[in-house]
């Protein structure tokens, strides 16, 4: 489910997701803790997300459950980031964020194994192991 999230509602699933169905009264207690948001100002992006499917209400209790998980959000921004930045060409992302860092062989080795896990045509090619 492609959803935007601003930082505000991505506060409140961020409660969903690592506690899983909350109360809006516990999710405003949390983020009022945390951050000191007012119980109104939780409850105004809790109705945002809930317009936007992000999340579903359960009663009895205001009970909020997640609609997205945290990859689909990921994947959602990851995917705005690429074709914002870099015109859609992921490899420029890796290689911005790759610039300057040294890489471990244990780096190394994963990030070929992310590569073959996503090609499994690459294992076979030499130089790619």
């Amino acid at each position: 489910m492609a959803v935007k999230l601003f930082d505000s509602e991505l506060k409140v699933m961020e409660i969903l997701w690592k506690q899983g169905n909350t109360t809006a009264k516990q999710i405003a207690e949390i983020l009022g803790e945390e951050i000191g948001w007012s119980k109104t100002t939780t409850y105004t992006i809790i109705k945002r997300c809930l317009e936007k499917g992000a999340i579903m209400r359960l009663n009895p209790n205001w009970i909020c459950r997640p609609l997205v998980t945290i990859e689909e959000a990921r994947e959602y921004e990851t995917s705005e980031l690429i074709n914002k930045m870099y015109n859609g060409a992921a490899d420029q992302l890796v290689a911005s964020i790759l610039s300057g860092k040294i890489l471990s062989m244990e780096d190394v080795k994963r990030l070929k194994q992310v590569i073959r896990d996503m090609d499994p045509h690459a294992g076979g090619i030499p130089g790619h192991e």
